[in-house]
């Protein structure tokens, strides 16, 4: 008699924590953003044009960083998040831009033994550096989609914290196709997910201001109604603890 072994199933349903890196050049005179388009096969949005971004990994979440995620934007991405993810979301969002674009965020130096996924950014001399990012925007995917993600977006201004040549993708996987800086203003033209209209909307709005918004967008998918809700960090965690 054969004993037949099942594997165990993947649950589609689960929600991923991710992080999402729009990059900006140009931003006081004539802002744009780095985008690539997703293959044709991609089981999540095929063929749209995105931002560099995706899931976090478990490794992410002992990843040294030069130096971290600041406030407000650290308390804010604390809010509704089940435990501090903080430092796998920044160290994700590093390792993604670093991933799909080549682009490089970080500090010169050294560390051992990296992860088999650091190994390329290790192998550059540089320890990554999250101080950059400013949290602009979450949301989660909607049920009924074949991934789903709880994605934090990051703007980051790439002439002041890209340490690499931003014209030079060479050292990019074949994630994204076509990556190319697109005015900001024309970008909303292009093959979008409807999320990522909406981010550019909101980047648009205040495409020159480098600080961290008022407050951070959330739309929060996690039943089948959907919710929006404000994410205001410091302010909001202290009148919990009152």
């Amino acid at each position: 008699m054969t004993t037949q072994t099942t594997k165990p199933s993947i649950d589609k349903s689960q929600i991923r924590n991710a992080a999402t890196v729009i990059a900006l050049r140009d931003r006081a005179t004539e802002p744009k953003v780095l985008m690539g388009q997703r293959g044709a096969k991609a089981v999540f949005m095929p063929n749209k044009f995105v931002f560099p971004g995706g899931a976090v990994d478990l490794e992410d979440a002992d990843i040294p960083l030069a130096r971290p995620i600041a406030d407000p934007c650290r308390s804010r991405l604390l809010e509704d998040a089940g435990g501090d993810l903080v430092n796998a979301i920044a160290a994700a969002a590093v390792r993604e831009l670093w991933e799909e674009t080549g682009l490089i965020l970080g500090q010169p130096g050294q560390w051992d033994n990296p992860p088999a996924d650091w190994a390329g950014f290790a192998a550059t001399g540089h320890i990554p550096d999250a101080s950059a990012l400013t949290f602009v925007f979450r949301a989660i995917t909607p049920p009924g989609r074949p991934r789903r993600f709880d994605a934090r977006f990051f703007v980051v201004d790439a002439d002041e914290a890209v340490m690499t040549d931003l014209d030079d993708f060479s050292a990019a996987c074949d994630e994204l196709s076509l990556l190319q800086w697109i005015p900001l203003e024309e970008a909303r033209s292009f093959d979008l997910p409807f999320i990522t209209e909406v981010v550019l909307a909101e980047v648009q709005q205040r495409a020159a201001d480098p600080g961290p918004p008022a407050s951070v967008p959330f739309f929060a998918n996690n039943a089948e109604n959907r919710e929006f809700k404000r994410l205001r960090g410091l302010v909001e965690l202290k009148g919990r603890a009152d």
